[in-house]
């Protein structure tokens, strides 16, 4: 982690967008932001609202019952069925294309689920990145701080040479770029630290000016092997790969419905009716009863229906292309993975070799001063050896992010991220 090379760094100057800032450790930002999360949220909606569809197809073999009237006035014979009230009632009994169109609503709602938790993944992931990158680059302006008053004091120990002859006005432009380089560093990444506090403000939901990272908070990340097939992990994991399986299911469901709409169905029917007097059925009727009722089933063979039969041929085309995309899904994930866990080996090397640069640098700061307490060196190499240090720690800083980053895309990929994040340090 960064926190593991970092150095007490005695300061000048404070970044003064962060001068009141509240801490926030590393897992509090992580379950801000899945509650937070406006992707979260409308995938959850989703959910409910594919859950709603699926409830629907079922019901349909629940009866559904039907209350109303058929007052009127007549004359003559009596016409239609003239009641006080009058109760029907209608159901499925036997659909075989309504149970295909059941579990086709069903996958539906897995998928969703699904979609669901990947977009936690995605939050989780953006998180921690910009919490780890806005804790690198706190750290990375606290050097260039301590670099900007040590240019300053080396433009001073240019003048004075300038002055007594030593050295060229042209060494003091030089001083001064130096200066002028390391001041525009600075601006660059405070810039991207308040946009990094902005998007973790709208993640979280806490204000952007007192966002202040907690560099020992952040877990410490796994070891990658490199001998591991993550390819695969990455796979049975993915919830990328299972939603494409899900919606796969659904279209095959789907087809199988529209072409189970070709066979036989039955529905239970029901009504009951109570007739008036005052439309003359008893004078018409020898046996007039106030109280009618009938129930039984209502069987339907679909005899000629080529429209249906396309449209099913079209539905099984569709179930067909959804399962290629399940492979190119698993392709997709599967080379990613590789990629990012052979990336990592890359980054940890680079990594090790920033490291070590940093300790020569570090080594080279202590000869130098050595030389100026035995009067060997001047104060210009001093500075000069310094800013040298400064430098290849920015460098580690930023190796060290980079490797980070990549572990945890990885860490996404293999189904690991969200443990880690939550885990407590």
């Amino acid at each position: 982690m960064l926190q593991k090379y970092r150095v007490v760094l005695l300061l000048a100057a404070f970044v003064p967008s962060i001068a009141n800032a509240e801490p926030v450790t590393f897992k509090r930002a992580i379950e801000l932001a899945i509650r937070n999360s406006t992707a979260v949220n409308a995938a959850d909606v989703d959910v409910n609202r594919l859950q709603a569809t699926y409830q629907e197809a079922r019901d349909q073999y629940i009866p559904q019952v039907y209350f109303g009237s058929g007052l009127a006035y007549s004359f003559g014979f009596p016409l239609g069925e003239p009641s006080l009230f009058k109760v029907s009632s209608t159901s499925l009994l036997l659909n075989q294309a309504q149970r295909e169109f059941i579990k086709a609503a069903r996958s539906d709602v897995r998928a969703a689920t699904l979609t669901k938790q990947e977009k936690k993944g995605q939050v989780i992931l953006e998180t921690a990145l910009s919490y780890s990158e806005l804790d690198k680059n706190e750290a990375s302006i606290s050097v260039l701080r301590q670099q900007e008053n040590a240019a300053l004091k080396f433009e001073e120990i240019e003048q004075q040479r300038i002055h007594a002859g030593v050295d060229a006005p042209i060494e003091l432009t030089k001083a001064k770029l130096n200066t002028a380089r390391i001041r525009l560093k600075i601006a660059e990444l405070v810039a991207g630290a308040d946009t990094l506090r902005l998007r973790l403000s709208q993640l979280t939901g806490l204000p952007a000016k007192e966002f202040e990272t907690v560099s020992e908070s952040i877990p410490r990340l796994p070891e990658v092997s490199q001998d591991e097939d993550l390819a695969a992990r990455a796979v049975n994991f993915s919830p990328a790969v299972a939603t494409a399986k899900e919606l796969a299911s659904a279209k095959l469901f789907q087809a199988r419905g529209e072409h189970k709409q070709l066979y036989p169905a039955v529905d239970l029917v029901g009504q009951y009716a109570r007739f008036t007097k005052y439309n003359n059925y008893d004078q018409y009727y020898k046996t007039f009863r106030r109280n009618n009722g009938a129930i039984g089933i209502e069987i339907r063979f679909p005899f000629l229906n080529k429209g249906q039969k396309d449209h099913s041929e079209a539905a099984y085309a569709d179930a067909l292309r959804a399962r290629k995309d399940v492979d190119a899904a698993k392709e997709q994930v599967s080379t990613e993975t590789l990629k990012l866990q052979r990336s990592v080996a890359q980054l940890s090397a680079a990594r090790e070799v920033a490291k070590l640069e940093y300790q020569l640098a570090q080594n080279n700061t202590e000869a130098i001063q050595a030389k100026v307490d035995a009067g060997q060196a001047t104060l210009r190499d001093q500075q000069q050896a310094q800013l040298d240090e400064n430098d290849k720690y920015s460098t580690l800083l930023d190796a060290t992010y980079e490797l980070e980053k990549g572990q945890m895309q990885l860490m996404k990929q293999t189904g690991d991220l969200e443990k880690w994040a939550l885990s407590t340090r």
